[in-house]
């Protein structure tokens, strides 16, 4: 008999089993990784547009705070600041409003000068791309709702 070389078919066939297997064990930590990691560039995210909303208002005080997010930005390279465009946070989060799986919101409220603001990040999709909603007003603090849906000043702080 001469000596057989290679593997047989019921040795590979064990090896992809035992691959699936770690896979079928490392794929959803890695999913929970991600949104995690979405989760924290959302808050990061959030405390970036509060800081530009108090950099506004003291910049443009008839103003108050901005009436949208994208007069927080500008179209880049934002060089020139102006009520429009203030040049305060990046392009990115400005004129799409996206970032990192989550839709980004950031409203002046009232009369001018505009006294008060809402800031908001929902995740794109709930369960993908995060889990938890996150809010802010003039106050400074993130609050967070557990559903990945509105998020109210009442939920609780980060």
């Amino acid at each position: 008999m001469k000596k057989q070389k290679g593997f047989s078919l019921i040795e590979l066939l064990i090896v992809v089993a035992i691959i699936l297997i770690i896979a079928a064990i490392a794929i959803p930590n890695l999913l929970r990784s991600r949104m995690a990691a979405n989760e924290s560039s959302a808050v990061g995210s959030l405390r970036t547009i509060n800081t530009a909303e108090v950099t506004f208002a003291t910049t443009y005080p008839a103003q108050g705070f901005a009436p949208t997010i994208a007069a927080l930005g500008g179209v880049a390279p934002c060089t020139t600041a102006t009520v429009a465009a203030a040049c305060l946070i990046d392009d990115v989060l400005s004129m799409t409003a996206k970032k990192s799986g989550y839709s980004f919101t950031a409203v002046g409220v009232g009369a001018l000068p505009m006294v008060t603001y809402t800031s908001t990040a929902l995740p794109t999709i709930v369960g993908q791309s995060g889990n938890r909603a996150f809010c802010s007003d003039q106050s400074g603090v993130i609050r967070y709702n557990a559903g990945g849906a509105a998020c109210l000043n009442t939920d609780p702080a980060l």
